[in-house]
């Protein structure tokens, strides 16, 4: 190029790899010299106040490709290596078919439909698949060559040796490599079909991947230059979902953990082991920083993992699966993952412990604003080195990080000692011709007793406060969503937890419970005077509902609604999610709520274990109950906002039909802006868990909303049934690439449903445009402990498996036995399907099966199975006067392809496990069984959904849990007289 005082720049802005002379003053990046007829003339522009040639070979013109402005990427391109670097990554970006996705990014609408199967070929939607589902695979590289003309695995085959060849044919055979044309394969690098969708993704789907990517328990981006204008950006809103838990110990009386805890002891009482659960963007962590001084033949990524969790490739290293030499967008990124203990004496840290890698090498100057940002915020400094001498332009930065107050580590490559001790903080270790698990335990170590002194902790959240780089949270509908929020939550400091519904949130509490159990006993036999009874009790409800009306609009509701109203579909979403990250926040000191109950819960268990007569078991776990009330009460999340909003407009629209309005609002646009929120991606609560009633009204308004606005979609229902904690949420997330509610306990109260769109190819073959999949609370939840636990069950099973075009029915174990009553329930709810001319289908799923191979066993609990299920129906039949004889007659079901056993969800044991590939791939199995199903199912539009079906259904469900409560009753009357 010429000098920067002269007048005129030449500039490559598109080509290859290869340069070839083109005129004296301008560079062409091609194959081999090219015929002048066949010459791209330059472009002539003035840009920056200077003449610059653009010279284009690969027939691609500026806008198509949707970067920055051309102005600002030539002034970065100062030499023939950034040139060459510049077209690669162009190169790169369109292999992956991403050409316009810089500038237009790619929504979670294109991203989370019904698709076909990806073709190895397209790298980054498989990529996407397989990340959704969980699978850690999707970043093991496989499918990520570009027009390979062999597959995987063949053998480049030379001419072969003829029996008489002498020994220097031989000789040339094994030693030397013909001049053969090669086999064109162009290889793509895992990291860098990661990194360039990240570039091309919007704020939201980057926040879904990072955190898909963070529950494959992989290192997930903390700086990231843009690969084009080299400016370095920190995605703090991407960890802004990320949830993390671990377990400290301390064998003294020293608290270790600043956190909200769970506070236990182990079985010999010697040692605490707390319980945290933390958003990962506010915990406070030592952070350990490794960097790379110079070329080092060890990996620094490979060495870490050893640290973190040796079964797992936490970072992608050299050594993984598809890992090549043409990694083009990872140079200056910084990757961060944690370490989480699990309480046990194999752990390799007693606290959470953050690890940052910096990827290249940190004496180039473009890494200058890293190598700073990490130095600063670290506990401990690692680097590795070669052999410098004093001379070398890395030495004034290693004096830098040498002299930092911080400890420090430095892995010599060169060198084979063990780790030496050579100020106080500063700490040497030799990796040459050493054991790597050797290196690995004195690395841990070391770490381990620098970490164990006071020391800088880490915050994400305190990243932002360098200059120098951008932050995805300055998005002008990021800020806006944040400040809305923040007014909002604002309302509720600094006030009685258990209270805050109550104040804020008055219409779906005591009023509405009490309404909802009148409208059950609307239904139940009534003897003499019905009609009677029935009139004086609907009377009462609607005076209920006039109380529900009279309480209007809380100062939180009326602000919560106009925000919502005021904003564009963007920005609506991130006021969502900003509530949601300030409650969970908000609702964190619930833990206290939790460790009571716990210990009154540990109290009851050991006075069951005496046999207590003394009558103080009754006295706590009435106690107990109160805790959990509450708890209950405490709870304070975006459903129940939501919730506030539909008994809203249910009391307005039963109290006042003529008159729509409170204050300036309309009531009648509350249901089109939950509509808006549904179509975004968001669930609506269709059965509240705190009731177990359904809102018909305001449902039945919603799903009005989303038709008028989709139009009248074809719609295939599917819902899931199963006892708690066995999985089910967890499964329709890593199916359909959704966020539902995932925790231990009972994380999903009541009924959610959202819809999954369908590609426009798929609507072809399946018949439907939508799937709107429903998710349930467990059945057989100890909070309901008690003859309540059937009548509660048997309304939401009967609920659900009416409303689905096909339940799968979630088991969790080999045994169905555990299942026993749960699976009465089912069987007696699809015989009254049967009796209304419902025809719903069900899939039975066994999760955390040991050996899913085993063919033998899986047949002898398909046949168990199907002996159970014919056995209760049976016993239901003769219940709800049928004629049964087996499963088969009340419900299409065919016991080899209906059930599915699945391998167990983590591969080795929490925190630290990754998910478990074979349960993706069962996940997907069962997906797909799914569709093929589809084609015999009856396919309902959304207007199948209203009011009268929905009605229909909750007359079927109070009707069938009257008669089962009844049933309880009696039960109960028998026990009292035998005691």
């Amino acid at each position: 190029m010429p000098s920067s005082s002269e007048s005129t720049v030449n500039v490559v802005l598109f080509g290859n790899s290869s340069a070839v002379c083109f005129g004296d003053e301008n560079i062409l990046l091609g194959k081999e010299h090219v015929h002048p007829e066949q010459d791209k003339f330059p472009r002539r522009r003035e840009i920056s106040g200077r003449d610059v040639s653009v010279i284009n070979i690969l027939d691609l013109y500026e806008g198509e490709m949707y970067l920055d402005p051309v102005e600002y990427i030539t002034g970065q391109l100062l030499n023939e290596n950034n040139i060459h670097s510049f077209i690669f990554k162009t190169e790169l970006f369109i292999k992956l078919n991403l050409t316009g996705k810089l500038e237009q990014k790619m929504k979670m609408e294109d991203v989370l439909q019904i698709t076909k199967p990806s073709s190895e070929n397209d790298l980054v939607h498989t990529f996407l698949q397989r990340l959704l589902l969980m699978n850690y695979t999707a970043r093991c590289g496989e499918g990520s060559k570009i027009n390979q003309t062999h597959s995987d695995g063949m053998i480049n085959q030379t001419h072969p040796v003829a029996e008489n060849a002498d020994e220097n044919d031989i000789y040339n055979d094994i030693f030397t490599q013909e001049n053969e044309e090669a086999v064109q394969i162009s290889l793509v690098h895992p990291m860098d079909v990661q990194m360039a969708l990240f570039h091309c993704s919007d704020h939201f789907l980057r926040q879904l991947m990072v955190t898909k990517l963070s529950q494959c328990q992989y290192a997930v981006p903390l700086l990231v230059p843009n690969p084009f204008t080299r400016e370095i950006e920190f995605p703090l809103w991407t960890f802004r979902q990320i949830k993390k838990s671990w377990k400290t110990t301390d064998k003294t009386s020293n608290v270790i953990s600043k956190e909200k805890t769970t506070v236990t002891t182990d079985d010999e009482g010697l040692t605490k082991i707390m319980y945290n659960e933390k958003a990962i963007a506010t915990a406070d962590t030592p952070m350990v920083a490794f960097f790379r001084l110079g070329d080092v033949s060890s990996s620094k990524s490979q060495l870490i993992d050893s640290v973190i969790n040796k079964k797992h490739s936490t970072f992608f290293h050299r050594h993984c699966t598809g890992s090549n030499t043409n990694r083009l967008l990872m140079d200056g990124v910084v990757e961060i993952a944690w370490y989480l203990p699990s309480g046990k004496s194999m752990d390799h840290f007693t606290d959470c412990v953050a690890f940052c890698n910096l990827h290249g090498d940190a004496g180039a100057q473009q890494l200058e604003k890293q190598v700073e940002i990490l130095s600063e915020m670290s506990s401990v400094n690692v680097v590795f080195l070669p052999n410098l001498n004093k001379n070398d332009k890395r030495m004034a930065k290693l004096q830098k990080l040498y002299k930092l107050s911080k400890p420090m580590i430095c892995l010599l490559s060169e060198e084979s000692s063990h780790v030496t001790q050579m100020r106080a903080g500063k700490y040497r270790i030799g990796l040459k011709d050493r054991n790597q698990s050797a290196i690995s335990k004195e690395l841990t170590t070391t770490i381990r007793e620098l970490i164990s002194k006071p020391s800088v902790t880490f915050k994400l959240e305190n990243v932002a406060k360098h200059s120098g780089i951008q932050m995805d949270e300055e998005f002008e509908d990021c800020k806006r969503g944040r400040e809305a929020a923040k007014h909002l939550t604002n309302l509720l400091e600094g006030k009685d937890l258990s209270r805050n519904k109550e104040t804020h949130l008055p219409c779906q509490g005591r009023l509405w419970k009490k309404w909802c159990q009148m409208n059950k006993e609307l239904h139940k036999p009534q003897g003499s005077y019905i009609e009677l009874k029935k009139s004086r009790k609907q009377m009462e409800m609607k005076k209920l509902r006039e109380q529900q009306k009279a309480c209007g609009l809380r100062e939180f509701m009326k602000m919560f609604i106009e925000k919502l109203n005021s904003q564009t579909t963007d920005e609506m979403v991130f006021v969502l999610k900003w509530i949601t990250i300030f409650l969970d926040n908000y609702t964190a000191n619930i833990s206290s709520f939790h460790n009571e109950y716990y210990e009154k819960w540990s109290k009851i268990l050991n006075l069951k274990k005496s046999h207590d007569k003394s009558g103080q078991l009754e006295t706590e776990q009435a106690e107990l109950e109160k805790i959990l009330e509450k708890i209950n009460a405490a709870a304070f999340g975006l459903e129940h906002i939501l919730r506030e909003i539909g008994q809203i407009y249910e009391s307005n629209t039963c109290v006042q039909k003529n008159k729509k309005e409170i204050g300036k609002f309309n009531v009648s646009s509350l249901p089109r802006l939950v509509a808006d929120l549904m179509i975004s991606g968001f669930p609506l609560e269709l059965m509240d868990g705190d009731t177990a009633h359904v809102p018909q009204i305001w449902v039945s308004a919603v799903l009005d909303e989303v038709r008028n606005k989709l139009g009248d979609q074809r719609v295939f229902v599917l819902s899931v049934l199963g006892i708690q904690s066995s999985g089910k949420s967890t499964m329709l997330n890593a199916m359909f690439g959704l966020q539902f509610s995932v925790n231990a306990g009972r994380c999903t109260r009541g009924a959610f449903m959202q819809l999954v769109k369908v590609s426009e190819e798929m609507k072809v073959e399946l018949k439907f445009d939508y799937i709107l999949v429903i998710d349930t609370e467990g059945l057989r939840a100890p909070e309901l402990a008690g003859m309540s636990t059937r009548h509660h069950d048997n309304e939401l099973a009967t609920f659900v498996l009416g409303l689905g075009n096909m339940t799968l029915i979630n088991i969790f174990g080999e045994n169905p036995t555990e299942m026993q009553d749960i699976l009465q329930i089912v069987v007696q709810a699809f015989l009254r399907m049967k009796k209304v001319r419902l025809n719903p289908s069900c899939m039975f799923v066994h999760q955390n099966v040991g050996d899913i191979t085993a063919g033998e066993k899986n047949m002898e609990g398909r046949r168990r199975l199907q002996e159970k299920l014919n056995e209760m129906t049976k016993l239901a039949a003769k219940e709800e006067a049928c004629d049964a004889e087996c499963f088969s007659d009340i419900i299409t079901f065919d016991v080899q392809s209906d059930v599915r056993y699945f391998a167990q969800l983590w591969e080795g044991s929490p925190p630290m496990a990754p998910p478990n590939p074979s349960y993706s791939e069962c996940v997907q199995e069962l997906k797909n069984a799914i569709l093929r199903k589809t084609s015999k199912s009856r396919i309902m539009t959304l207007s199948n959904q209203n009011s009268n079906g929905i009605q229909y259904l909750v007359d079927t469900i109070i009707l069938a849990a009257n008669n089962i409560k009844v049933k309880c009753a009696k039960m109960q009357s028998q026990i009292l007289l035998r005691k």
